[in-house]
C-alpha cells in the first residue's frame, strides 16, 4: 500500500472555528502531502469516503454533544447506509469546550465511534481542543496535524514495506 497523494479534510462546523482550522493546516502541512483538499460536510454521505486518500475529519460540537448541522447527513448515512470501510485510514480533530463536560467534544467523538464500528482504522489520538484553555484553535490544530500527518506518513510506509 502506498502512502496517499493526498489529505482530506472534512469540515463540520457552526461558527466556522473548525473551517479556519482546516485551513491552517493546508496552509502549514502543504509540505507533507502532494494534495491537501478542505471540503465542507454540507450534503455529503458515506460515498464521500470512497476516495483514495488520507482523511482528517475536523468538526465541532454543538447542542447537546450534537454534530453540526452541516455535518448531520454524513453522520447519519453512517448509520443508516453502513458499509465496511477497513480500506479508510482517518484522523479527528474534535473542538468542543470544557465547561459542558457531559458533551465535551461529542460531535468528533461520535464521528469516531461510528467510523470504528464500521471498521475505518483511526490514526493516532483524537484531538481535542477545549476553546475555554485560550489556545488558538487553528495554530495548536495546524501544529498537532503535523505530527499526526509523519505518524500517518511512517505507518502507511511501514505497511507498503
Amino acid at each position: 500500500m502506498n502512502p496517499p497523494a493526498k489529505l482530506l479534510i472534512l469540515v463540520g462546523t457552526v461558527t466556522q472555528t473548525a473551517e479556519h482550522v482546516a485551513q491552517a493546516i493546508e496552509m502549514s502541512c502543504g509540505d507533507m502531502v502532494g494534495q491537501i483538499e478542505v471540503r465542507r460536510m454540507d450534503d455529503l454521505d458515506i460515498r464521500a469516503f470512497g476516495e483514495d486518500a488520507l482523511y482528517l475529519l475536523c468538526t465541532a460540537t454543538t447542542g447537546s454533544g450534537d454534530v453540526p448541522d452541516n455535518a448531520r447527513a454524513l453522520y447519519e448515512s453512517l448509520g443508516n447506509q453502513p458499509q465496511y470501510l477497513g480500506h479508510l485510514r482517518y484522523g479527528v480533530i474534535a473542538l468542543g469546550d470544557s465547561c459542558y463536560p457531559q458533551t465535551f467534544c461529542h460531535g468528533g467523538l461520535r464521528f469516531d465511534e461510528r467510523l470504528a464500528d464500521l471498521g475505518a482504522v483511526r490514526i493516532g489520538e483524537v484531538f481535542c481542543h477545549d476553546a475555554s484553555e485560550g489556545t488558538e484553535a487553528e495554530v495548536v490544530g495546524a501544529a498537532w496535524c503535523r505530527e499526526w500527518l509523519a505518524l500517518a506518513l511512517q505507518s502507511s510506509a511501514g505497511a507498503a514495506a
